[in-house]
């Protein structure tokens, strides 16, 4: 979906599709038809955005096989979709049974993803709309916490610097510019935008001592100044659950020149009272075996956390943090992507009011600040049974109704919903 900002510039809106299982071309095909067509055509648009998930094999096919990827973009235009924007997170295996901590790696410190990530760059320059020269990729914030020593943050600062060199030359050889976003997320070497800005603007030569994890916040840099090709993908269910002020956050990268080549509209798990019984029940419903739900809180002493919500539920009074809870005197947020339209009812909520506020910052002033926006909402299947969409034809219903309430959103804003 394209918006007509009041500056003159087009906001491109899309949904993303790692909430569909495919790990190979052949799943990507079955995805377009079984559920991103449905979607498009439940919305009423001639045209609808899709932010592409591509697994390693299938970006191999496409990367190996020229006349695949002409048959992938014949049937794009075919099915009325159009994409601007990959998600370079998962690598693969997303749609296993059991993700947690597997969807970090390969982190930076490996050559796999650099290589996967220049493929991404490269296919999605291919696949650009022929009027859009600009593309966007997210990708992972560097690596899970730990271990992360000097040397992987020296190791992740080349394959950055080596990804930007190749974006230029990508632009130089087809027109296209494409850029990366790392997005921060709960529990990763980068897990705040504050984290973002110190890693992007640091001096090359700053590192954690040798064998030791760093806190956030006092990362090395994995590039040596802000570059234009990397910035940050900025996930409003990931600044909710760490407690970020929109503003703040926002108004950081600014005066760092760090840009925001997309983000990622998605609301958080919110409980405002975890030490009730009856919150703690309801939290427990969402307490699933399939992905890493890194909840926290905050104190008087700052953010605390677990890695994930069973391990917050596992104290039942007001003791401080142990390595089996959290505190819960004070509110909680989980990182689970509830759908945006559809908030858990009580005593639960979600943190949709963030993402309205950041959403207003972001496109709401004088001109956009990213112009590449994504529903990402891939817990479908993983919420409580009772929510679940039962068929295919009620996911697609449920992406239509996120899709139609961000639109909604982006009008209040002043944009203008493009045919």
């Amino acid at each position: 979906m394209r918006f007509r900002h009041p500056d003159g510039s087009t906001v491109h809106l899309a949904y993303c599709t790692n909430v569909h299982p495919a790990e190979t071309l052949d799943g990507v095909l079955a995805q377009l038809r079984d559920h991103c067509e449905p979607v498009r055509r439940r919305l009423g648009r001639d045209r609808l955005g899709i932010g592409l998930w591509l697994a390693r094999d299938a970006a191999r096919s496409l990367t190996t096989d020229p006349a695949s990827l002409r048959a992938l973009r014949a049937e794009l235009d075919h099915r009325g979709l159009e994409v601007v924007t990959l998600n370079g997170f998962p690598y693969e295996g997303f749609g296993a049974d059991e993700v947690k901590y597997r969807v970090y790696q390969p982190d930076w410190t490996h050559p796999d993803r650099l290589a996967h990530t220049t493929d991404l760059a490269r296919l999605l320059a291919a696949l650009l709309p022929e009027d859009v020269t600009e593309g966007s990729v997210s990708t992972l914030p560097l690596a899970w916490r730990t271990p992360f020593d000097a040397e992987a943050a020296a190791t992740a600062r080349t394959a950055l610097t080596t990804l930007a060199g190749r974006l230029d030359a990508l632009e130089e050889l087809t027109g296209r510019s494409i850029r990366i976003g790392l997005e921060p997320e709960p529990g990763c070497i980068v897990e705040t935008v504050a984290d973002a800005v110190a890693a992007l603007t640091a001096a090359p030569n700053q590192s954690p001592a040798p064998n030791q994890s760093p806190a956030p916040g006092t990362i090395p840099a994995p590039i040596p100044a802000p570059n234009p090709r990397i910035g940050v993908c900025l996930d409003t269910c990931h600044l909710a659950t760490s407690f970020e002020d929109p503003r703040t956050a926002l108004d950081s990268l600014a005066a760092a020149g760090i840009p925001v080549p997309k983000a990622q509209l998605s609301a958080a798990l919110h409980a405002e009272h975890p030490h009730l019984p009856e919150v703690r029940a309801a939290l427990a419903a969402f307490a699933e075996p399939r992905f890493l739900h890194q909840t926290r809180t905050r104190t008087a002493v700052g953010l605390r956390g677990t890695d994930d919500l069973p391990e917050a539920l596992a104290l039942s009074d007001h003791q401080a943090t142990t390595a089996h809870g959290l505190p819960d005197a004070t509110p909680w947020r989980a990182h689970f992507h509830v759908p945006l339209h559809a908030p858990p009812a009580p005593p639960l909520s979600s943190t949709l009011p963030v993402l309205q506020d950041t959403l207003a910052l972001l496109v709401g002033g004088p001109h956009p600040r990213t112009h590449h926006l994504e529903v990402e909402t891939y817990t479908w299947q993983a919420l409580p049974p009772e929510s679940r969409p039962r068929t295919r034809a009620r996911l697609a219903d449920g992406i239509a109704a996120e899709l139609t309430l961000a639109r909604d959103l982006l009008t209040d804003l002043g944009l203008k919903e493009l045919p």
